[in-house]
């Protein structure tokens, strides 16, 4: 089976809903065309389906692809119900939940459906690499579920990057004492100190780092808050929700919020950065990069670092040189 075909395969599975029935495709596919240690873990809930990762070859050194098989919701003409006949498509099917179409443009067959570009075309093509690659090192295969829901992210350049953020999701919970709005000075208001918490946070500088020359910042904000339980009571709690990205070495001190009297809090998810301490490679990947971007006559890849992306947690043996092409398509 080459490229194309699977990505017509994968692009054809609904996996906006449940990502089970593609990451069945994906593990099924790795375990008949790579004799390789493909293991599915129980990442997410049952509807998910779990990651899907495959480990071939073995040293010191690790080299991972990573993508995922979740798509966004789609359109109601990318489902076989809802679509129209394609006049200009050389080839459509429907009969699997996704319309999927070739169609021919300016003398190259492209791939139309949900998922193609973001990212089953990739992930197939990363399959297919990592069956026919003979690694000198240890080579991963990994696909995710959940990206689009959080999981993980990615914008949407093709830059290759040297350094990827991570995330640390927490939440700050203030606690009161209840009373009658009236007499609000019978009770202790948690909004007030939650307010007080969120001051904290505003002031906390951003965490930093350099990776190969390249200044890699990360961020903190408060996205959400709740509290309150009538218009006439003064709150007895309220809580915040924290998003950091954070990156490789560095961490905002939030436990700071603490400092608040009846004021904690904890850490709900946290996603590792990652970064690359082999410039060599780095440099031989990027040069690869751009040889083929000259190739297909598109815009060279830059270098750097990704400014908003994510990645999930990958379990990981030995050292992983965490460059990344940074970009669903």
């Amino acid at each position: 089976m080459d490229v194309t075909d699977l990505a017509r395969d994968l692009v054809s599975i609904p996996s906006h809903e449940s990502e089970a029935a593609a990451g069945d495709c994906i593990e099924d596919w790795l375990r008949e065309h790579t004799d390789t240690e493909v293991t599915r873990d129980d990442a997410g809930d049952e509807r998910r389906g779990g990651n899907v990762i495959a480990r071939k070859g073995s040293g010191v050194t690790s080299l991972a692809l990573v993508g995922h098989h979740d798509v966004v919701p789609p359109d109601d003409s990318q489902l076989a119900d809802g679509a129209d006949d394609a006049d200009d498509a050389d080839d459509a099917a429907s009969d699997s939940g996704y319309v999927v179409e070739q169609r021919r443009e300016d003398g190259d067959r492209r791939l139309y459906g949900r998922g193609s570009a973001d990212m089953k075309g990739a992930v197939a093509a990363a399959m297919c690499a990592f069956r026919d690659a003979d690694p000198a090192g240890e080579l991963v295969f990994a696909s995710f579920v959940g990206e689009e829901v959080g999981g993980a992210g990615a914008p949407g350049v093709t830059d290759v990057a040297v350094a990827h953020k991570g995330r640390r999701g927490s939440t700050v919970a203030a606690e009161g004492r209840a009373a009658h709005a009236g007499e609000p000075d019978a009770g202790t208001n948690a909004i007030y100190r939650a307010s007080d918490a969120v001051d904290v946070v505003r002031d906390l500088d951003f965490p930093a780092t350099e990776v190969l020359g390249h200044r890699l910042r990360g961020s903190v904000a408060v996205t959400e808050i709740a509290g309150g339980s009538a218009w006439n009571v003064v709150p007895e709690a309220c809580e915040v929700t924290v998003d950091e990205r954070t990156v490789p070495g560095e961490r905002a001190p939030l436990d700071r919020v603490e400092s608040v009297e009846g004021v904690s809090w904890d850490v709900d998810q946290d996603l590792p950065p990652m970064a690359c301490d082999d410039a060599e490679f780095a440099d031989r990947v990027l040069a690869v990069a751009r040889s083929v971007h000259a190739e297909e006559s598109t815009d060279a890849p830059g270098e750097g670092t990704p400014e908003q992306a994510v990645l999930p947690d990958l379990p990981r043996r030995g050292r992983v040189p965490a460059v990344r092409s940074v970009g669903d398509g």
